[in-house]
């Protein structure tokens, strides 16, 4: 870091930080909920948000079936409080932050991109085959 002012220095720092702290959340909720949660639906943890003050985190999760989502976010709500104290219990930090869940729109948008994807390449590969067979009749 040789060449940073100790503001940028100091920046970086609590970049690594919060990003290390929204890390090991996402772990400890998705270790939680593995223990805790029935697997209809299976609701997985894909990434946590948490703000500069640490006070508050955004946990995002995916469902399947992807129409439990609401019942999933319901349920999330509701065991909000124990989610912290298992937090508490795990987790070496001065702010337990508050708790609050969001369907992760953006991975689930990723998927089925990657859906769509992967049928152009398969319909891709299945005209270049009857391409091929049409030239050596």
């Amino acid at each position: 870091m040789k060449g940073l002012t100790r503001w940028s220095h100091n920046f970086y720092m609590h970049e690594d930080r919060q990003t290390k702290v929204a890390g090991l959340l996402s772990e400890l909720a998705a270790k939680y909920i593995q223990q805790e949660a029935n697997t209809d639906p299976l609701i997985t943890i894909t990434r946590a948000d948490v703000s500069k003050d640490y006070k508050n985190a955004t946990i995002f999760f995916t469902t399947i079936p992807e129409d439990k989502q609401g019942t999933a976010l319901i349920y999330l709500m509701r065991c909000a409080g124990d989610l912290r104290r298992y937090v508490r219990k795990h987790m070496r930090i001065k702010v337990i932050p508050h708790l609050e869940f969001q369907i992760d729109f953006g991975e689930r948008h990723r998927q089925d991109t990657d859906i769509i994807f992967s049928e152009m390449e398969a319909a891709k590969k299945l005209s270049e085959n009857d391409e091929g067979g049409e030239a050596e009749l």
